[in-house]
């Protein structure tokens, strides 16, 4: 066996310099399209905020703007056990968690579960039985319990639901429209607490559920509960989204219930509807291609130029386009398996942009290996600029809706908790929105960034914990405001 030294992290600065002069065309054609310059990122910035804005009203508008009735944030000094529940696009992750006596401490222990595709486009029952089976196998492991109706108290439960929601109280939630691939017919428009419940009933199962809360909710409120200059939770994943607090007095939806003007209130921004009217987004002709094709044309229209669901598909359209109509890409190869929809997620654009070589070698691999397609140097070099621009185009307009809550709140300082697999695991994301921030909020060069995008605490588990705790302290103080079924809360 040779040792060999340590391997030289490689330099790849790219070379354009054997590129036919059609492929450079093409490229510079793409980079039209694709890059946001800093008087667009404003223009957008500027949009979103009149949405926000719109979204608060009594009409409404495209974003939901959803009042969560998570009313102010933890103290750090939550105690007691939590069972919290979280499902996201891909899995399903059940949780216990433990608040000690020590400010802002916690203890998890939690188990995975994969979401079977079938069931995304499935039957509502099957849906929650498979959920509920789920956290009676978690309980009974973790807990060695023969029979769980021995147990003398209900755990109390955060459920985070991170679909679009409407909540006139936190432990209930009316499905407004599923996002993330999953189209289950008999949902929509329904409330989703008591399905959930009467699966939950169906196995005698001990829990008691205390919130029904979103990710990005539950990444506001554990960011703050561990950094409280954290004032605005994100999600950059699967889909996107947002939540930061606002004052009840701004909330004109919700004026009937005659808060006091000044008490906090989370919004869940489901920003990912942002434009659907398409009239700022540069929408380029694949994005309109993504939407038309996708189980809910005309919605979710920001999320689809910038979520993880969609960056791989946007490439692989502009992709199989060279190859039809423009250039004489991958000429002579079968592109079969680039033809299918979907087919590349945002990995494959990730594993581009981390190619190390100046021969693109690992690209050229991950090619031949995924696609089945020998693609030369110059193609290789097209490719890698395209993911470059689709990547970099997905985190400066993720930057205007950051933006369009600091500019609606007034914030000029803050920490953003923010979580998701585009954001902890594309590369250059956080850098390039860093830029595009600086670009719209006009921040001088060579200083410190004043709102500072930083990985979030555990939202979906954690946070969901912490909300039914606060949500129990509230039942306790007689604060009720958004809670419709206080039985067994204490």
């Amino acid at each position: 066996m040779v040792d060999f030294p340590p391997r030289r992290k490689p330099s790849r600065k790219g070379s354009m310099a054997d590129v036919p002069k059609d492929l450079l065309e093409q490229i510079k054609e793409l980079e039209r399209l694709f890059t946001v310059g800093h008087a667009k990122l404003k223009e957008v910035t500027n949009h979103f905020v009149k949405e926000l804005e719109k979204g608060l009203s009594v009409e409404g508008g495209s974003i939901p703007m959803n009042p969560t009735w998570v009313m102010g944030y933890p103290d750090g000094y939550e105690t007691g056990t939590f069972l919290a529940l979280d499902m996201g696009g891909t899995n399903l992750r059940v949780c216990e968690i433990d608040l000690p006596e020590e400010k802002g401490e916690f203890e998890i222990i939690q188990s995975k579960y994969r979401m079977p595709e079938e069931l995304k486009t499935g039957d509502s029952e099957e849906l929650w039985e498979y959920i509920a089976d789920c956290l009676q196998q978690f309980i009974e492991y973790h807990h060695e319990m023969e029979d769980l109706e021995q147990m003398d108290k209900k755990l109390p439960l955060g459920f985070t639901f991170s679909f679009p929601a409407t909540q006139d109280y936190i432990d209930h939630g009316i499905l407004q429209r599923w996002t993330k691939g999953f189209d289950i017919t008999g949902v929509e428009g329904k409330d989703v607490a008591p399905l959930f419940e009467a699966a939950l009933e169906k196995r005698k199962l001990p829990i008691k559920l205390g919130a029904l809360i979103n990710d990005t909710t539950g990444t506001l409120i554990a960011s703050h509960y561990t950094d409280d200059t954290m004032q605005i939770g994100c999600i950059f994943g699967t889909g996107c989204n947002a939540a930061y607090m606002e004052n009840c007095g701004s909330v004109p939806k919700i004026a009937h219930h005659n808060l006091p003007p000044d008490m906090p209130i989370a919004i869940n921004c489901e920003y990912g509807a942002f434009d659907n009217e398409h009239v700022v987004l540069p929408r380029t002709t694949f994005d309109v291609i993504i939407d038309e094709d996708s189980p809910r044309p005309g919605q979710q229209s920001f999320e689809k130029m910038i979520a993880g669901l969609y960056l791989g598909e946007l490439f692989r359209l502009v992709l199989v386009d060279l190859h039809d109509n423009k250039c004489k890409m991958f000429e002579g190869q079968d592109i079969s398996k680039l033809r299918e929809a979907y087919s590349l997620d945002a990995s494959f654009l990730s594993f581009i942009e981390e190619d190390p070589f100046e021969n693109l070698s690992e690209t050229g691999e991950l090619f031949s290996r995924e696609l089945g397609i020998k693609a030369n140097k110059p193609e290789l070099e097209l490719c890698r600029r395209l993911a470059e621009l689709i990547g970099t185009r997905a985190a400066r307009l993720s930057a205007c809706g950051v933006a369009a809550i600091c500019k609606k709140k007034n914030i000029e300082a803050c920490h953003v908790g923010a979580d998701g697999s585009v954001f902890n695991k594309y590369p250059h994301f956080k850098a390039r929105g860093a830029q595009a921030l600086r670009e719209i909020l006009n921040w001088p060069a060579g200083k410190r960034d004043p709102v500072d995008i930083r990985a979030a605490e555990d939202g979906s588990g954690v946070g969901a914990a912490l909300i039914a705790a606060l949500t129990i302290k509230r039942v306790k103080a007689g604060n009720l405001a958004g809670i419709r079924n206080t039985e067994g809360m204490i």
